[in-house]
């Protein structure tokens, strides 16, 4: 199994990891778990901590350095099964910048979150077809 700095991520490309953990390198990644982590949120690295102490070693995605693209977002949202417009933070700059609106269509709201990562909801955990928005951060234990 190739090492976590050549890992890919859970679409294919080379992925955003967090590198942060305190034993860095590790025999086996839990290949249906799968992070969007924002480190500097502290919901994002309370759910993290949980997987970790669960024995689980997700695929961590920093969505910040690594936006996921529209049809990615749009794949989110299906897992978790809600519109895209609820995976957005609208309290953020940027989504009165993006000029989307709560009946703005999917696909348009997908494509502002891709350009903007900011607006996307974390922590987003996924494992399998199943997702959560680990806020609060116990919520990542729906899918263990």
């Amino acid at each position: 199994m190739p090492d976590r700095q050549t890992r890919i991520d859970w679409w294919g490309m080379d992925d955003a990891r967090d590198e942060t953990k305190d034993d860095a390198r590790h025999d086996h990644v839990d290949d249906d778990v799968t992070i969007y982590h924002n480190p500097h949120c502290s919901k994002s690295r309370g759910a993290l901590s949980i997987l970790r102490e669960k024995g689980l070693d997700p695929l961590v995605v920093r969505y910040l350095e690594a936006p996921p693209r529209a049809d990615e977002v749009v794949d989110l949202a299906r897992r978790l099964g809600v519109r895209v417009h609820d995976l957005v933070r609208t309290e953020e700059d940027e989504y009165a910048r993006a000029g989307i609106t709560p009946e703005s269509p999917d696909d348009e709201v997908a494509r502002a979150v891709a350009a903007h990562p900011i607006l996307l909801q974390r922590p987003i955990v996924l494992r399998g077809e199943r997702a959560v928005v680990a806020r609060p951060p116990e919520r990542v234990l729906e899918l263990l």
